[in-house]
């Protein structure tokens, strides 16, 4: 059975956004954490998204056409257009990716039977989709990729009103002040 894993940078105040819809904050350029983070992704075979953070993340579809690109990109670039991906959205139409499905709305018994067919693990991605997940009590795992900055606001890595216990089953930090903390759900 595969997990499903809910993996976003987050500010150290817990928002993967701040007030004004910027995360730009947050992106690991630094080959260290870049290749940690592909590492940790490499048994993912599944990426469920949103419209907005789907929007974000098709840029990887054609990021091996920019010139000079570093092979620990260009290894996250292959990694990722590998992957199924599954885009949540009532507006969407059209995928704009290869090996890409838009669904219109979040299935909790739908994930779960995923979970169960699937290989390889699933990540949820984006705050709001993970919050469908996570109120589901569907997700296993959670990677809170810490970014040494406060924002203030914006929208947070946990939705309200919900109570989890977890286990920590991982610490890591990097000399740029990131942290990667991950947590096993106690289900």
């Amino acid at each position: 059975m595969a997990k499903l894993i809910y993996s976003m940078l987050t500010s150290l105040d817990g928002y993967t956004e701040d007030k004004h819809g910027k995360f730009g904050w947050g992106v690991p350029e630094d080959e260290e954490v870049h290749s940690y983070i592909n590492e940790l992704t490499s048994s993912v075979g599944i990426y469920l998204y949103g419209r907005k953070m789907y929007e974000v993340m098709a840029y990887w579809e054609t990021a091996h056409r920019i010139p000079d690109q570093p092979e620990f990109v260009l290894d996250w670039a292959h990694q990722w257009k590998a992957a199924e991906k599954i885009v949540y959205s009532s507006t969407l139409t059209e995928p704009r990716s290869a090996r890409t499905l838009i669904k219109r709305y979040f299935d909790p018994e739908e994930i779960q039977k995923l979970k169960s067919d699937a290989e390889y693990d699933i990540t949820v991605d984006g705050p709001e989709l993970a919050s469908q997940a996570i109120k589901a009590g569907l997700v296993d795992e959670f990677q809170m990729i810490m970014c040494p900055v406060i924002v203030g606001g914006g929208k947070r890595f946990f939705p309200a009103g919900v109570r989890q216990e977890l286990e920590l089953i991982e610490d890591r930090r990097f000399d740029n002040g990131l942290v990667v903390l991950r947590y096993a759900a106690r289900n």
